[in-house]
């Protein structure tokens, strides 16, 4: 918000028409009530001229939506509003304020990111891409995480990047009478991210270790965690029926270095890992993303764009193991009738030719910025 801020004052804006609010600053932390938040903006903006006011975690007042209505409808302010809460995330948002606005949903930093915002810190950069991979896994994509020197510090600080989201954006919202079985669930999907998963197996394996938990409580659980942006929700879609399969999804991590911030092991299961790379990386390039089923085989990706062009997706690590892993990878996008693109993601340099589906190195096309 801030770069959107210098963008207009390079642009010519002068200061004065530019209002900036960090509500969790010092000096703002008594802004709590929505008249509090109008008369400060009315003090300091000129009501004759066109302002740019930006507040960041607005979620700190309560009834802020009339407040930010009533300016948007005066006509001469045009208002940024951010915030980490779930309550901006879950969809409620939409309902209260009225009119024309734009969201912007930001993620974690994706591989070519990372890498770029590395060397605008001076922070070494491997020239072998491999390495690079396996760092980004391993630390993950939150920018502050790249100024810290070890990888134990790195996870300290995504661990407490966690705390942070139950405590400010989950539990002040979903009451959770029973917060160990909602960790039990929390981490029971953190660490099957990629694998199809259904409230039912969730309550059947939970129920295995002791945790007994209703179907609902489950899936207000697993809401919370969508809501809060700590899980994504990846639907499977059946290509013969072109309708979604109720009750199996897939979920993908926020960012991956959740998963290794809360485990001890550093092993990689690099089939799941990649997937979640390349779904946040298309997420981040505005596709919708969902999986597909093709009889009793699976497409891992379906992708549509803006444009409403779509794009089939495999991803491997690697398909130059043998025949055999190559043609699991490359026979579901070979079922496909229609005549959009059709990709093989892996990490391999040496690139395979068959049937027109195209063959990619994972890192050169993410860092590339391409669009699948």
């Amino acid at each position: 918000m801030k770069m959107v801020a210098d963008e207009l004052k390079a642009q010519g804006v002068p200061v004065e028409r530019i209002l900036y609010l960090d509500l969790d600053q010092r000096k703002y932390r008594k802004i709590k009530t929505a008249d509090q938040l109008e008369d400060l903006i009315t003090s300091s903006i000129h009501e004759a001229d066109q302002n740019y006011v930006f507040v960041d975690e607005i979620q700190n007042v309560k009834g802020f939506e009339e407040v930010i209505n009533g300016f948007r409808e005066d006509g001469n302010c045009s208002i940024f509003i951010t915030g980490s809460n779930s309550y901006l995330l879950s969809g409620e948002l939409a309902t209260k304020l009225t009119g024309r606005y734009i969201e912007f949903e930001m993620f974690t930093l994706t591989f070519e990111e990372y890498e770029q915002m590395k060397a605008f810190y001076h922070v070494q950069i491997s020239d072998n891409p491999m390495i690079e991979l396996q760092n980004y896994i391993l630390e993950g994509g939150f920018p502050r995480a790249v100024l810290i020197d070890n990888l134990e510090d790195k996870r300290r600080y995504t661990e407490s990047v966690v705390q942070e989201i139950f405590e400010k954006d989950i539990r002040h919202r979903v009451k959770i009478r029973k917060r160990e079985s909602f960790e039990t669930a929390r981490q029971y999907l953190i660490n099957n991210f990629g694998s199809t998963t259904s409230i039912s197996n969730l309550q059947r394996d939970l129920k295995k270790n002791g945790q007994t938990i209703t179907r609902q409580t489950l899936a207000r659980y697993i809401q919370a965690l969508v809501d809060a942006k700590v899980l994504y929700e990846c639907n499977r879609f059946d290509m013969k029926s072109r309708k979604s399969i109720a009750g199996e999804k897939k979920y993908y991590l926020s960012d991956l270095s959740f998963y290794f911030a809360l485990n001890t092991d550093n092993r990689i299961n690099y089939e799941p890992v990649l997937e979640n790379i390349v779904y946040l990386y298309a997420r981040s390039m505005d596709s919708r993303v969902s999986v597909g089923r093709i009889g009793k085989l699976e497409c891992d990706f379906i992708m549509r764009d803006t444009s409403m062009n779509y794009a089939y997706v495999q991803v491997a690590y690697t398909i130059a193991q043998g025949r055999e892993t190559e043609d699991r990878k490359y026979r579901p996008l070979e079922m496909i009738r229609d005549n959009y693109p059709k990709y093989i993601a892996t990490t391999d340099y040496l690139l395979q030719k068959r049937n027109g589906i195209q063959h990619v190195n994972l890192m050169d096309f993410m860092k590339a910025e391409k669009i699948f």
